[in-house]
């Protein structure tokens, strides 16, 4: 057997074996030496099937081997520390033969890459993509398979990524599960959310990992539409701490064609293992060779800092091949939206409870009183947006359907281009335009999936008619047909077609509820936000915890910017909703820090106008901040605990500032060597006051200017639950 295995073809082996067997020599001592040099030649063998590379810097190292059974491994070790023990790569096939084992390495190809590239919108006017390449061409003999694995290892981490070249016997295949490993050096602190098919708007939990199974059930929390598959079951990007300082995030890039992963958790041998969403019939992935799976990326460093700088997620995937990307521009936005969240006002028109869209003429039906999305009313938001340059108005609940659009599975639920009676579309554009603001689209499908890609041309093409340029999608509930999940192939397939259609008609797309993202807004930037996490509106759903955002940038914003939705400044509901009581866990000055701290091109003044005008003093910061940036820089950071940035305004010389902080409050230490030497700023510092906090106190703040340079250092309090937020203005 072991002599087979040595025999395969090999040009160099047989090359080898030729060279050091002179024909001329006695036979006996040619067996003799045929014997000894098979035994060389098995050790060779091994050896060429172990392949290493470093990162540009050396600090990273990766080892790929194939080890007995030809199973396909690797390992990584970041400045000589292990990060990833021996781990397993491979997928189970429904109806067929494993890609896990039974593999022999036939070739490995190296590059090196190197190349600057700036995007459409971003937190650095340049982003360099740097990295050395190993892809792993493996052969498995049983089948004649040929399998690819891709490894990039740039100086953040690693990136990785099946490819499955078009062959006979491996043309149509169907996943029944990815088997990618990621083997842990021991049991580190986590910041994690229940795996789900469905929602990953839960709140995280700290914890070891060893904690994870005993802390899931009170984990997975009511929602609207939720598909929870495992004890100990997780969502990426997961976001580690070691307890000798490593930061480790792992999660996916350049999502396409294929189901979300979410990571499966041996809590004996701190192993995670890739679990993908699963179909209305439970295949996990429907592929056609030639084909590709995401990137699997792991982000290390000693520095928490680093996580929240790296690029690599953005990477690896590819550049956009829009021709024309003039009409993307970020966005600062208010909407008629808190108000309804909240339960002031509501969505619908009417109070009817059992409607069929196209058999109510909803002229002749009595109004309810409460519906928020009224000419008169919209005009107000436009006013305040034109009166302190805001860039657009969004509008919820302005199309009919509203009454029982929730909950019943409904096919035919919404047009997404008839206005209720009170919503004067002609007008409200008209209006909007001559104040130069633009009016901002919602489309809620209710997970109607088939119903909303019936109406994407009228819809889009009604958007361009009234001069909407942006649209926030939705996805609440159940996806329709059922069976669907928010997070499989299908769904997936219908995000980025969706992204696809809108770039037709030159829309920009926020997607609510839609899968969290992967880097895809470098090939689509029309993705001009996401939710998929607990934005803002769960503070009106008993609240979200105090050092909630002192997390995401670590999880979901690694993959994407958030449209978070933050400037509430009345944080308690009650008072202008004495039926809801709940508040926001946060002080006003943090709210203005979050514009900074969570990063979106798309940024919402959340609160609604009539608080804004109570507080024009801090609303002010809300009107200087920037939504697109030259730098970024992280100034302090560690996740749970506290976060703060400093980023520059895309094409000024001015800074921003942001602090977030956990439930027990701090004192920030910054210092200002970032700005440029030798001028002279002044920074506007937004503050909480000494007695201010997020649960008693929350709207205690102040407000002072101060002279800085780039020798400047700073110390500044941090209420429990708050922060800071601070202009840097070039002196004039």
């Amino acid at each position: 057997m072991l002599i087979d295995r040595i025999s395969r073809p090999a040009s160099l082996r047989e090359q080898l074996l030729a060279q050091a067997l002179p024909p001329a020599l006695p036979s006996t001592l040619r067996r003799f030496r045929r014997g000894a040099l098979l035994l060389c030649g098995l050790l060779l063998w091994n050896v060429a099937e172990a392949e290493d590379i470093q990162s540009p810097n050396k600090q990273f190292t990766l080892s790929v081997n194939v080890q007995e059974g030809g199973v396909p491994t690797y390992s990584l070790t970041y400045k000589g520390r292990p990060v990833l023990k021996t781990s397993k790569l491979g997928l189970d096939l429904k109806n067929t033969t494993a890609l896990t084992s039974g593999f022999t390495q036939t070739s490995a190809e190296r590059r090196t890459f190197d190349e600057t590239w700036q995007p459409v919108w971003g937190e650095s006017k340049n982003i360099r993509n740097h990295y050395n390449e190993l892809a792993v061409t493996l052969t498995q003999a049983q089948t004649n398979r040929v399998m690819r694995v891709r490894f990039r290892v740039f100086d953040d981490g690693l990136g990785f990524r099946y490819e499955f070249p078009q062959q006979k016997g491996l043309d149509y295949f169907t996943i029944k599960e990815e088997r990618t490993q990621f083997a842990l050096a021991g049991d580190h602190k986590a910041f994690w959310l229940p795996g789900d098919y469905d929602t990953q708007e839960y709140s995280t939990v700290t914890s070891k990992l060893s904690e994870v199974r005993g802390l899931m059930k009170a984990a997975t929390t009511p929602n609207a539409s939720q598909t929870p598959f495992s004890a100990t079951g997780v969502q990426t990007p997961l976001m580690l701490k070691s307890q000798d300082g490593l930061y480790i995030n792992i999660h996916e890039a350049a999502l396409i064609d294929y189901s979300a992963m979410h990571l499966e958790l041996d809590d004996k041998n701190m192993v995670l293992e890739s679990h993908l969403t699963p179909d209305a019939v439970g295949d996990k992935g429907l592929l056609q060779t030639p084909a590709n799976s995401p990137w699997r990326t792991v982000i290390v460093s000693d520095k928490a800092g680093d996580i929240l700088l790296s690029k690599l997620v953005l990477n690896l995937n590819e550049p956009t091949k829009f021709k024309d990307v003039s009409w993307i521009k970020p966005v600062k936005y208010v909407g008629v939206w808190w108000e309804m969240i909240t339960g002031k006002s509501t969505w619908s028109y009417t109070n009817l409870e059992n409607i069929k869209l196209d058999s109510v003429d909803y002229r002749k039906v009595k109004p309810n009183g409460t519906h928020a999305a009224n000419t008169a009313h919209v005009k107000e938001y436009i006013d305040f947006a034109a009166k302190h340059g805001l860039d657009a108005v969004l509008v919820e609940g302005w199309n009919t359907g509203w009454e029982d659009w929730f909950g019943k599975h409904k096919d035919y639920v919404f047009d997404f281009v008839t206005p209720y009676p009170d919503f004067d579309v002609a007008e409200l554009q008209r209006y909007a335009a001559s104040k130069n603001v633009r009016m901002m689209m919602h489309h809620e499908t209710s997970g109607s999936v088939r119903n909303y890609e019936r109406h994407l041309d009228s819809a889009f093409q009604f958007m361009n008619k009234y001069g909407y340029n942006a649209v926030k999608t939705g996805y609440v509930g159940d996806i329709v047909p059922l069976g669907h999940k928010h997070y499989d192939q299908w769904m997936i397939n219908h995000y980025n077609y969706v992204l696809e259609k809108a770039a037709k008609y030159k829309i920009m797309v926020n997607g609510h509820e839609a899968v969290r993202p992967t880097g895809l807004s470098r090939t689509y930037p029309n993705l001009i936000g996401n939710e998929a996490a607990r934005g803002t509106e769960y503070e009106s759903f008993g609240g979200n915890n105090a050092d909630h955002t002192t997390i995401l940038p670590f999880t979901r914003l690694i993959g994407g910017p958030m449209d978070y939705t933050p400037g509430i400044f009345q944080t308690r509901i009650s008072t202008f909703n004495p039926q809801n009581n709940s508040f926001v866990h946060s002080t006003l000055a943090r709210q203005l820090a979050l514009y900074v701290t969570m990063y979106s091109p798309l940024q919402m003044a959340a609160d609604m106008i009539e608080h804004y005008n109570q507080h024009l003093d801090a609303f002010q910061f809300i009107k200087d901040v920037a939504v697109d940036w030259d730098d970024t820089k992280v100034l302090e950071a560690e996740p749970g605990d506290y976060i703060t940035y400093a980023r520059k305004a895309k094409g000024s010389p001015n800074w921003f500032i942001g602090s977030t902080c956990d439930e027990r409050g701090r004192t920030s230490k910054i210092d200002l060597s970032f700005l440029e030497p030798g001028k002279k700023y002044v920074a506007t510092i937004y503050a909480d006051k000494k007695d201010a906090h997020y649960e008693n106190n929350p709207q205690a703040y102040q407000i002072r200017k101060q002279n800085v340079t780039s020798k400047t250092k700073l110390s500044q309090y941090c209420a429990p639950g708050g922060g800071y937020a601070i202009s840097v203005m070039e002196a004039k």
